[in-house]
């Protein structure tokens, strides 16, 4: 049984207040692939792709196992790029360039080896490629996972709505929440939320952790802290990566497991804030992961006297 993830592959240009860089590796599906990878062995990539992509890049994902079968390449096309610049708190960011590309005409292929999907990570894309996805594989995941965005909240609703409907999961920030929700209080649009369909659903904070619930329960999680971040991008889909990989390895899908998994999302997506683009999540060890692991324990760790 294996875990899909259908996402953007793509080239990123990166400027924050640590430096710049020019056109590297980016794009939801590649860094939760890679994440996903360190907990799991049967990865599978749905995206698509210019051939002014190339072989070397394509590597980082092969040499972690990636099965990227499911990676289209359009001859003659060019790859979905985009360029930001984020400001000196590193939590807002002015988007430079978008250019989508072949993304633009993406038609989520799977091919017939991935039909043992068992897990299932929509990345952040058109509701209609997600519910195109959903449609296209023979039977329903144990667990499928959705991240989303405002912009789908604005431009079409209904549709997200709909997938809303057939996941089990959902991960949004906490401005996202409030939107779809329209309830300020996080506890309240939680409720709203899980409401739409989803089972459990995690409220992404930044740099004050994470908020998970289900199954009637809620728990926070640290965020930890870093003395240097030196780029943000991809630290939510690192996050969903290693969520859903580590849901993957354990097999069994319950609040208690959702907690764990939230920490181990959390722990990844620290790695990948440390290095541009995906270079950090290129060189882990088990031991890195392990020792990060630690300190997320020991960060939240306190006994009453």
């Amino acid at each position: 049984m294996s875990l899909v993830i259908v996402g953007t592959v793509a080239f990123d240009a990166i400027e924050t207040p640590f430096g710049k860089t020019d056109k590297i590796v980016g794009g939801a599906a590649t860094f939760a692939g890679l994440a996903a990878s360190y907990l799991y062995n049967k990865v599978k990539l749905v995206s698509v792709i210019g051939d002014d992509f190339g072989d070397d890049n394509l590597h980082i994902l092969r040499s972690k196992g990636v099965d990227i079968e499911g990676v289209e390449v359009v001859s003659g096309g060019k790859s979905f790029f985009w360029s930001g610049k984020y400001h000196n708190d590193m939590n807002s960011r002015d988007t430079l360039i978008t250019e989508l590309n072949v993304l633009a005409d993406f038609d989520p292929k799977l091919p017939s080896s991935y039909q043992d999907c068992e897990y299932l990570l929509l990345g952040n894309l058109t509701p209609q490629v997600q519910l195109t996805t959903l449609a296209r594989l023979d039977h329903k995941p144990k667990l499928v996972v959705l991240d989303t965005m405002n912009f789908w909240m604005d431009v079409a609703l209904d549709d997200l709505k709909a997938v809303l409907k057939q996941v089990d999961v959902l991960t949004i920030n906490d401005a996202e929440a409030r939107q779809l929700s329209g309830e300020y209080s996080l506890v309240k649009a939680a409720q709203v939320i899980l409401a739409m369909g989803p089972k459990y659903l995690i409220i992404k904070k930044g740099e004050h952790g994470a908020l998970l619930f289900g199954e009637g329960q809620v728990f926070s999680a640290p965020a930890l802290p870093l003395a240097d971040v030196f780029d943000p991008t991809g630290a939510g889909d690192t996050f969903a990566g290693g969520f859903i990989g580590y849901l993957a390895k354990v097999k069994s899908i319950n609040f208690a497991n959702m907690k764990n998994a939230v920490i181990y999302g959390s722990a990844l997506a620290s790695f990948c804030v440390e290095r541009f683009g995906t270079e950090r999540l290129q060189h882990l060890s088990v031991d890195d992961i392990r020792n990060r692991i630690q300190q997320f324990i020991s960060l939240s760790r306190f006994e009453l006297t």
